[in-house]
C-alpha cells in the first residue's frame, strides 16, 4: 500500500527478479536474491495484481470464482 508513483510495482518486479539493479542488491533473509533459483524463488512469490477482472457473469459467480 502507498501512494501512485511511489515505486510499489518496481519492487514486486525487482523481488521476482524480472529485472536486476544495476547498483546494489536485493535481499531476502539476508540472501542475495540472484543467488537464489529463478524458478523456485517465483513459485514462493503470490502476486495480485493491481487490476481488477470481472468476467461475464453475475457478480456472486465473480465472487466464488474467486
Amino acid at each position: 500500500v502507498g501512494s501512485s508513483g511511489c515505486g510499489k510495482s518496481t519492487v514486486i518486479q525487482l523481488i521476482q527478479r524480472f529485472y536486476d539493479p544495476l547498483e546494489g542488491a536485493v535481499m531476502i533473509d539476508g540472501t542475495d536474491i540472484r543467488q537464489l533459483n529463478i524458478k523456485w524463488l517465483r513459485q514462493h512469490i503470490g502476486v495480485v495484481s493491481q487490476e481488477p477482472v470481472l468476467f461475464a457473469t453475475t457478480i456472486a459467480e465473480n465472487i466464488r470464482y474467486g
